[in-house]
């Protein structure tokens, strides 16, 4: 029987020296990858957590995820989960960083979008309390796709 060490992870502030990293993830993941330019902004905003995941030992880049966080209000952008690293809880981790930023910065709900054939991201979604708000129409210009609107209250155990 083989057995898998269990997995170590740490996540920190995406820094320009991750870009290379995270557009192979980006450029794997979605059809219409976000550019470099735009993940270069998201690293100078102040309302933007721009956070990657790396694996340890080693530091790889294993994912990384965007959330804006105004007011009260925080909002999923873009969330992705190197396609080799898949399925090891890496992409709920990620979220549940995200949810952690937001609620600490004063947060109290999260919205989000997400494509109706990504059934995986949707069962995270739910499983971590999100509920349907709403369709956008033709959301995703790539494919004329409708987007599926999640959102989820946030509270102190968030924060945790």
């Amino acid at each position: 029987m083989i057995h898998k060490s269990p997995l170590r992870f740490r996540f920190r502030d995406l820094d320009p020296g991750d870009l290379y990293d995270v557009m192979a993830i980006e450029m794997a993941s979605f059809p219409s990858p976000w550019s470099r330019k735009l993940f270069e902004e998201e690293i100078g905003r102040t309302f933007s957590d721009a956070v990657v995941v790396v694996e340890e030992p080693g530091g790889e880049v294993v994912g990384y995820t965007i959330c804006w966080i105004v007011g009260e209000e925080s909002h999923l952008l873009n969330i992705a989960v190197r396609p080799d690293a898949r399925g090891r809880g890496i992409g709920r981790a990620l979220l549940k960083e995200c949810l952690r930023r937001a609620a600490r910065a004063g947060a109290r709900r999260i919205y989000l979008e997400v494509r109706p054939s990504n059934q995986q991201a949707i069962r995270i979604y739910r499983r971590e309390g999100f509920r349907f708000v709403g369709i956008r129409e033709g959301y995703y210009t790539d494919t004329g796709e409708d987007a599926i609107v999640f959102s989820r209250e946030m509270g102190e155990e968030d924060a945790g």
